[in-house]
């Protein structure tokens, strides 16, 4: 089994925001395997079903992105999943837009989600899918950037970066990380064009 948890804040106001692309990606993910992802559990809303021959429990943390960890610690230990096969799909502002990054550890490299799932799981040896959403002007306040609601142009490109965020997750799944990182581990040189 596969826990598969995308991280973003709940609620209208941050639906089309940056920070959200982890919760576009689940769903997208739920979308295309027929899995809907409304029960509330642990602190979550919950989906089962299958991706290919794996069972999977995909699932949307309600406990805002900062205290993910929380959810994320508590649907591991519910569904007896061990870290290695827990996949959390991420923003992340280190990267250019459109890259994606797939690691099976690592640090939270200063991402507040993924340093509270670290803590809740007490070990940094889980999957994460990086989405990338560096800015391509100088930002004062990275807090109020990955906040904002998206203009259109950035909208496009985080409909694409979706698009492949999630065939890379479904690829870990079916094929493995190893296979999976192989395959979107690229750089892209200019994704986005969100000027």
């Amino acid at each position: 089994m596969w826990l598969i948890i995308g991280l973003g804040n709940p609620g209208y106001e941050y639906a089309w925001t940056p920070h959200n692309l982890g919760f576009l990606t689940l769903d997208l993910v739920a979308e295309r395997a027929g899995i809907r992802v409304e029960r509330p559990e642990a602190k979550s809303h919950i989906g089962r079903g299958r991706i290919g021959e794996h069972e999977v429990v995909l699932a949307k943390p309600l406990t805002f992105m900062n205290l993910s960890g929380i959810a994320v610690r508590d649907l591991a230990a519910r569904y007896e999943v061990a870290p290695e096969r827990v996949l959390v799909v991420v923003d992340d502002v280190a990267l250019p837009w459109g890259s994606l990054r797939i690691r099976e550890r690592g640090s939270a490299g200063g991402h507040n989600g993924l340093k509270s799932v670290i803590g809740a799981l007490g070990t940094d040896e889980f999957v994460r899918l990086r989405l990338g959403i560096q800015p391509d002007h100088p930002v004062g306040d990275l807090g109020a950037y990955v906040l904002h609601p998206m203009r259109k142009v950035e909208l496009e490109a985080a409909a694409e970066l979706v698009e492949k965020a999630a065939d890379a997750a479904e690829c870990v799944v079916r094929d493995g990380v190893r296979r999976a990182m192989n395959q979107f581990n690229r750089r892209v040189a200019d994704a986005a064009g969100t000027s």
